[in-house]
């Protein structure tokens, strides 16, 4: 397997289209799981495997599944929202 030296040698060498088809695929077919009652929470999903992991915020979700998943990139979704309003959630709420 390659090895990656740093965040930014990692995101050079995924393809994050493939990601995001992916992981929007799995999210699909599995969303009733997670639809009403976690609303609101966030979902990362590790699109090779289809596992995912749950809490409330993305922070806690990604620091999930990079425990078991060091040097992957993940789709991640905040349940219940369309992606736009994922996207700006993420935007307006770093530290």
């Amino acid at each position: 397997m390659l090895q990656l030296q740093n965040m930014n040698d990692l995101a050079k060498n995924m393809p994050f289209e493939e990601i995001a088809k992916k992981g929007e695929a799995i999210y699909e077919r599995d969303k009733a799981f997670y639809e009403p009652q976690e609303n609101g929470k966030f979902l990362a999903i590790e699109t090779d495997s289809g596992r995912k992991y749950i809490a409330s915020t993305s922070a806690e979700a990604l620091e999930k599944a990079r425990e078991e998943n060091p040097g992957k990139l993940f789709y991640l979704v905040k349940i219940g929202f369309t992606s736009v309003e994922t996207l700006s959630h993420s935007i307006l709420h770093r530290a």
